[in-house]
């Protein structure tokens, strides 16, 4: 009988026994969150602003849901990074299902947003509600990229809760290994959406390359 898990599920042992996946300490294996950032102009700049501010004027006097955070936060970087225009797609709320090699398992579950071009994922962005740590979101997302239907190119992830966001590169051409930028968060003195968009923008130019 095929054993069903839930992604939300799957924890990074069972990820590391289910696939042999594993975290990779090499700093040159995820450097695009750092080099060569594109930047924004001053409109971007003061869009981020307001997004921000609506943020925390909200979450100042109640807890977002997770829906509430894709509303406020998310659909805003995926329009400033011009993902909703060709060549990328945007799809939302898209089943994935994920077939354990040599096991009646599969992995299944629902990410929020899909960001691709033709048959290409470029990046899973994963949200959560406003109260959840994202340390516990990070398997789950794994197992998403883990569905990426060209194992041969990185997949990247951004997770979310709206305080925070971290990004996921994963590669599956000879081992399976990940690795996670660092984390940026709405509760600095400035804003760190900018870098955020950067790093959205630049993983849309590595795509269209």
């Amino acid at each position: 009988m095929v054993q069903l898990i839930p992604a939300q599920d799957i924890n990074l042992s069972q990820l590391t026994e289910l696939f042999g996946l594993t975290i990779t300490a090499d700093e040159q294996f995820f450097t695009e969150w750092m080099d060569n950032l594109p930047e924004l102009t001053d409109i971007e700049k003061q869009q981020l602003d307001r997004v921000k501010s609506n943020y925390i004027s909200l979450v100042n006097r109640h807890t977002l849901s997770e829906n509430m955070v894709k509303m406020v936060v998310l659909e805003h970087l995926l329009y400033l990074a011009d993902f909703y225009r060709l060549p990328f797609d945007v799809k939302d709320e898209k089943s994935v299902e994920i077939s354990v090699p040599d096991e009646d398992k599969i992995i299944r579950g629902r990410l929020d947003f899909l960001v691709f071009k033709n048959q290409l994922w470029l990046a899973i962005i994963e949200s959560k509600n406003a109260a959840i740590s994202l340390r516990g979101a990070i398997p789950q997302c794994l197992a998403y990229m883990l569905n990426n239907p060209q194992p041969q190119r990185p997949i990247f992830g951004l997770l979310t809760n709206g305080d925070d966001f971290v990004f996921i590169k994963l590669t599956q051409a000879n081992t399976i290994q990940y690795a996670l930028s660092d984390k940026f968060t709405l509760w600095q003195q400035g804003n760190e959406l900018y870098k955020v968009l950067s790093i959205l923008k630049k993983l849309g130019q590595l795509i269209s390359e």
